[in-house]
C-alpha cells in the first residue's frame, strides 16, 4: 500500500496480490507513535488510531482486491495478503494499547501477554470478510493490566469494523479446555504468534503437543471424521447439490482442511506438500489438492467481495457473478456459469477422491479403522480368483496381475456389486491412476460390454457401481461420450442435480420400479416392468437419455445419434438400437403432451398415438418418462403428473388397440352424456331435469371434463339466479390439487378475473377449463396447488373463497393488488428464460393452440388472459406446466366469432401484445422488487 501520510510518496502496487507494501512494523509503528504524540485522552487516542489504521487498512484492502481482480484465480496470494494485512492491523493496535494507552515499563512474568491467531487466521488463510479469531494468552493468572490491554484492543478492532472472535486464557486454560472441547482443540492446533511475548506462545506450543495432541491422535481423527460426516448430512449429503456451500459442503474447503488438521495433529506438518514425503499422497495427488484448494479459495474470495460480507453459499445469482469475475465465457451453446459450475463440481469430486486416499494411508498406519457397514454377520459370497478382502473392503490379490488385464477394472466393480462388499480405496487409487488402460479395444470388447451390461442388469440396483465408476472416471473412460456430461450443471431451478447425477438417479428410480418398491404409487409402470419388457433397452435408454446435453443442438436429437454410436459399439441387435434411439429422441414427447396439451382434445391424442405407433414403444416411453421426472429431484413427482401420464397412457393404449378412427369428438360427446345421465339418475334426479341439464351444454363441454366435475356443475347450476354466482372448492387428492369450480353469468374477461383472484391467494394453477352454457352461464373449473405442490388444506379454503368472492364482486382489482406481490425471487433472477410464443392451428380440430413459454411469476397468467380477453379471444381451456422458474402456459382459444385464428396478421398482432404484457409485467415486478 501507499504511505499513510499525504506528504510521503505513493508507491504503485504490483499486479499480483500478496506483494503489497503493507504498513510494515518498522515504518508504520514509529509513524503511528508520532501521530499520537500530542494526544493524552484515551478515547481520543483510540479514535485517532482507528482513523489512521482504518485509512491504511482500507487502502491495502482496495489494493489487494484490485490485484485479485487483475488475476482472479490467484487465490493463494490473496488469502495470504489478507492475513498479512490483518497481522499488521492487530500489531498496530497492540502497539498502541501496550506502549501508549497502557505502558508497563517493568512487566512481571504474569504480564507477558501474547496475541495469537487461531483457526483459519492462524493458518494465514483469510477470505476478505473472514472472522478474525484471536487468543490473548498469558502465562498464568490474568491480571488487571492484561484485561485493560485486551479491552482497549477490542474496542479499536471493533471500531475498525472487524469481526473478532476472541478469548483471553492462560496456558493452563488452553490445555484444559482443549481436552474438553474438540472445536477449541482444533483452533489451538493452528495457533500462530502475531505479536506480543513470544516465549508465552512457545510454552503453549510445547505443552499442547506433549500434554494433549501426542496422547490423543485416534480420538482426534475419529472426532474430525464424524464431524465431517455430520457436516455433509446437514449440507444435503450430495456432492452435486446445485447451490453448494463452498466452505462447509461436500468436497468443499472444510474437507481439505480436515485432511490437513489430521496430518498436522499426527506429524506436525505446516504445509500440505509435506504429506507427499510422509507417504499420504503422490506428487500428482498433491497437485490435485493444491489446485482444488486454490480454486475453492478463489470462489470464496469472490463471493465475499461480491456480497460485501461473509458469504459461502454459491447461490444461483452468485454463480453467475463469480463465473464472470473468474473469466468464464459462454462457449459452444453453454453458458459461462454452467462451465464454471462443472469445474466446481469436478474439483469437489477430486476432493472426495483425496479423502479416500488419505484414509487408506491412515488405515495402513493403524491410526484409523474405517467403520465397516453392518455386513459382518451376513453370509458372504466366495470371492472370485484375483480378489481378496482387505480390512473388510474388496481389493485385488496382486496389483501387477490386476493391471495386466484392462477388463479387471470392470470386474472389480462387478465383484463389488455381486458380493455387496465396498471397494477398498487403495484399489480405487490403482484404477484412477491407470484409466489409460481403458482404450478403444476394451470399449468394444464383447467381454467388457457383457460385464458392463451385467453391472446394469444383473445385480439389482446398479447405483453404487455406477456412482463409484463415475466418480473415479471409469464410466467416462469406458463410454467417452459420457465424459462431457460429468459434473455438468443444468442452470435452472427445476433440475436439482448435475446431468450425470440425474442420469444415475433415473437408473435408481428404474431399479426401484422393477423391484416393486413403488408398486402402490406407480402401478402402471410397475406392471410394465413385471411383464415382457426388454430390460437392456430400457436401462440403456434411461442411462443415456440426456447424454446429448450441453451442446447447441437439440439434446434429444443429438443424444439419439450418440446412443446409436454407443449401442453399435456394444454390438446390440439392430432392432434394440433402433428402439433405444427412438426412445431418446422422443424422451420428452410424453411429458410434453401430458403436461402442456389438453389430452381431452381428440386431435392431441390421435397425433400422439401416431407418433408412438406401437404399444411396446408406448410402454417403454412411459417408463422412461416416469424415471426422468422422478430423477429430477425431491418433490418434482406428484399425483397430478401421475394422473396426467396414466390417463395419456390409457387413452393412447385404447387408440392403438382399437384404431385411431375410434378417437372422435362425436363418440366422446356421447360417452360423456351417458356417464353424467347415469350418475344424475343414481343421485335421484328427475328425468326431465336430467334432459334439461344434458341439453344446456355445447359439445366441447362433454369431452373436456371428468364426469364427477360435470356433476358438481349440474348441482351448482340448479336454481341459479342470473345475478348470483356459486363456488365449490374441493381437495382432489387423486390429482394432488384442489378443484375450484365456478358458476356465474358469462361475460368477457371472466377467465382473467378468476385467474387474478387465484393469483392473489398464491394459488398455483395447473389446469383450467371454462365453458359457456346455451342459457348464458359460465362454468369454469381450475385445479390448484399450494406453493408446495399439494392441495390446499381445509383451514385455508375459507380465505381462498373470500378472496375470490371479493374479486368477482369488484371489491378488489387484481392488477393493482398483484403489483406488489409479483416480484421475482432474488436467487432466480440470474436465469434466462427467453419468451417463445407458438400459434398452432393443427394441434386441435376446433381451437387454435397458443403456447407461451417464459419466466414464471404470480401475476403472469392474469396478464396473459387479460390480454387475450381485451383482444376478444375466447379461452376454452388452459394447461399450465411449471418447471422451476419457467412456465409453459397453453391456451385453447377461438376468436369472437367462434373460429380459429386463421389470419397471420391477427396472430402476429396478438403475439406482439402478449409479449408486451409479459415485458410490462416483468418490469412492474422488478420495480416492486426494488
Amino acid at each position: 500500500m501507499g504511505a499513510v501520510s499525504t506528504d510521503q510518496p505513493q508507491q504503485s502496487a504490483p499486479a499480483l496480490p500478496g506483494a503489497h507494501m503493507l504498513f510494515a512494523a518498522e515504518t508504520f509503528l514509529p509513524y503511528l507513535t508520532e501521530a499520537l504524540g500530542d494526544i493524552t485522552e484515551p478515547r481520543a487516542i483510540r479514535a485517532k488510531t482507528v482513523e489512521i489504521v482504518g485509512k491504511a487498512r482500507a487502502d491495502a484492502i482496495d489494493d489487494i482486491a484490485a490485484g485479485f481482480m487483475s488475476h482472479p484465480r490467484a487465490a493463494r496470494e490473496t488469502v495470504r495478503a489478507i492475513a498479512s494485512l490483518t497481522d499488521a492491523t492487530v500489531t498496530a493496535i497492540h502497539h498502541v494499547a501496550t506502549t501508549i494507552l497502557h505502558p508497563l515499563p517493568s512487566p512481571t512474568d504474569a504480564e507477558r501477554l501474547a496475541v495469537l491467531a487461531i483457526g483459519g487466521y492462524g493458518r494465514a488463510e483469510m477470505a476478505p470478510q473472514s472472522d478474525v479469531d484471536l487468543l490473548f494468552l498469558t502465562p498464568w493468572k490474568i491480571r488487571g493490566w492484561t484485561e485493560s490491554v485486551v479491552e482497549s484492543m477490542l474496542y479499536m478492532l471493533w471500531d475498525l469494523k472487524m469481526k473478532i472472535g476472541q478469548a483471553t486464557r492462560t496456558v493452563d486454560d488452553c490445555i484444559r479446555l482443549g481436552a474438553e472441547d474438540m472445536t477449541i482443540r482444533t483452533s489451538l492446533l493452528e495457533h500462530r504468534l502475531v505479536c506480543g511475548h513470544a516465549h508465552t506462545a512457545e510454552t503453549l506450543r510445547d505443552r499442547l503437543w506433549s500434554e494433549l495432541f501426542d496422547n490423543s491422535i485416534p480420538e482426534f481423527i475419529e472426532a474430525k471424521l464424524a464431524e465431517r460426516a455430520e457436516r455433509h448430512r446437514r449440507q444435503g449429503g450430495q456432492r452435486y447439490v446445485l447451490e453448494p456451500n463452498v466452505k462447509e459442503g461436500k468436497g468443499g474447503l472444510r474437507d481439505l482442511q480436515t485432511l490437513y488438521w489430521i496430518a498436522k495433529y499426527i506429524h506436525r506438518v505446516d504445509r500440505a506438500v509435506e504429506l507427499v514425503d510422509l507417504g499420504f499422497f503422490t506428487r500428482e495427488e498433491h497437485l490435485t489438492f493444491w489446485q482444488a484448494e486454490d480454486f475453492l479459495w478463489a470462489v470464496r474470495c469472490h463471493l465475499h467481495l461480491i456480497a460485501g460480507r461473509s458469504a459461502d453459499q454459491l447461490t444461483f445469482d452468485m454463480q453467475v457473478a463469480v463465473a464472470g469475475r473468474m473469466g468464464y465465457r459462454d462457449r459452444g451453446g453453454r453458458r459461462a456459469v454452467e462451465i464454471f459450475m462443472q469445474d466446481y463440481f469436478l474439483h469437489a469430486t477430486r476432493v472426495g477422491e483425496l479423502t479416500r486416499v488419505f484414509l487408506v494411508a491412515l488405515e495402513a498406519r493403524h491410526l484409523y479403522r474405517a467403520p465397516i457397514i453392518n455386513r459382518l454377520f451376513q453370509r458372504r459370497r466366495r470371492l472370485r480368483p484375483g480378489f481378496r478382502m482387505d480390512r473388510g473392503r474388496l481389493s485385488f490379490t496382486d496389483e501387477r496381475e490386476f493391471l495386466s488385464d484392462p477388463l479387471n477394472v470392470l470386474r472389480l466393480f462387478e465383484e463389488g456389486l455381486r458380493t455387496g462388499i465396498l471397494i477398498h480405496p487403495e484399489a480405487m487409487r490403482a484404477v484412477t491412476s491407470n484409466l489409460d488402460m481403458i482404450d478403444d479395444g476394451m470399449r468394444s470388447n464383447p467381454e467388457g460390454v457383457r460385464i458392463f451390461l451385467d453391472l446394469l442388469l444383473k445385480h439389482g440396483n446398479p447405483e453404487r457401481a455406477l456412482r463409484r465408476m463415475n466418480e473415479l472416471g471409469v464410466l467416462a473412460a469406458f463410454i467417452p461420450e459420457f465424459a462431457p456430461v460429468v459434473a455438468m450443471m443444468q442452470f435452472n431451478v427445476y433440475h436439482h442435480y448435475t446431468v450425470d447425477e440425474h442420469l444415475i438417479q433415473c437408473v435408481v428410480a428404474l431399479a426401484d420400479i422393477e423391484r416393486g418398491a413403488e408398486g402402490e404409487d406407480l402401478p402402471v409402470v410397475t406392471g410394465i416392468m413385471a411383464g415382457k419388457v426388454n430390460r437392456r433397452v430400457i436401462y440403456l435408454a434411461v442411462l443415456l437419455h440426456d447424454i446429448g446435453k450441453g451442446r447447441s443442438e437439440d439434446h434429444s436429437i443429438l443424444g439419439a445419434r450418440i446412443a446409436r454410436r454407443i449401442c453399435t459399439r456394444f454390438g446390440l441387435p439392430a432392432d434394440e438400437i433402433e428402439t433405444i434411439e427412438w426412445l431418446i429422441r422422443n424422451h420428452l414427447l410424453m411429458s410434453d403432451v401430458a403436461q402442456k396439451r389438453d389430452i381431452a382434445d381428440p386431435r392431441v391424442l390421435r397425433d400422439f398415438a401416431k407418433a408412438v405407433k406401437t404399444k411396446k414403444r408406448l410402454d417403454l416411453l412411459l417408463v422412461l418418462t416416469v424415471c426422468d421426472i422422478r430423477g429430477v429431484g425431491p418433490g418434482t413427482w406428484n399425483n397430478w403428473k401421475a394422473m396426467l401420464l396414466r390417463r395419456l397412457h390409457s387413452e393412447a393404449t385404447a387408440a392403438l388397440e382399437n384404431g385411431l378412427e375410434e378417437i372422435n369428438r362425436e363418440q366422446r360427446t356421447g360417452e360423456g352424456k351417458r356417464s353424467l345421465r347415469h350418475l344424475l339418475s343414481a343421485r335421484g334426479w328427475e328425468p326431465r331435469a336430467i334432459k334439461a341439464e344434458l341439453s344446456r351444454h355445447y359439445d366441447s363441454y362433454w369431452t373436456g371434463l371428468p364426469t364427477d366435475t360435470q356433476f358438481v356443475f349440474a348441482e351448482m347450476l340448479a336454481g341459479l339466479d342470473g345475478d348470483d354466482f356459486r363456488i365449490d372448492l374441493h381437495p382432489d387428492h387423486d390429482r394432488d390439487a384442489t378443484r375450484a369450480a365456478f358458476v356465474l353469468a358469462d361475460h368477457p374477461g371472466l377467465f382473467s378475473r378468476l385467474a387474478g383472484a387465484l393469483a392473489l391467494v398464491g394459488a398455483n394453477i395447473v389446469d383450467a377449463r371454462t365453458y359457456t352454457t346455451r342459457d348464458g352461464f359460465a362454468t369454469a373449473v381450475f385445479w390448484l396447488q399450494d406453493s408446495d405442490g399439494h392441495p390446499y388444506s381445509a383451514d385455508r379454503l375459507p380465505r381462498l373463497r373470500k378472496m375470490i368472492q371479493r374479486t368477482l364482486r369488484g371489491e378488489i382489482v387484481a392488477r393493482d393488488e398483484l403489483a406488489g406481490r409479483d416480484k421475482p425471487r432474488k436467487r432466480e433472477r440470474a436465469f434466462r428464460f427467453p419468451t417463445h410464443i407458438i400459434f398452432d392451428n393443427e394441434g386441435s380440430d376446433v381451437y387454435t393452440v397458443i403456447e407461451v413459454d417464459t419466466r414464471d411469476r404470480p401475476g403472469l397468467l392474469y396478464d396473459l388472459t387479460r390480454t387475450l380477453a381485451d383482444n376478444h379471444i375466447q379461452i376454452a381451456s388452459a394447461v399450465i406446466a411449471t418447471f422451476g422458474a419457467q412456465v409453459v402456459d397453453t391456451f385453447y382459444v377461438k376468436d369472437m366469432f367462434g373460429l380459429k385464428l386463421h389470419q397471420a396478421q391477427k396472430r402476429e398482432s396478438l403475439e406482439k401484445k402478449l409479449r408486451q404484457a409479459i415485458k410490462d409485467g416483468a418490469e412492474r415486478a422488478e420495480r416492486a422488487g426494488g
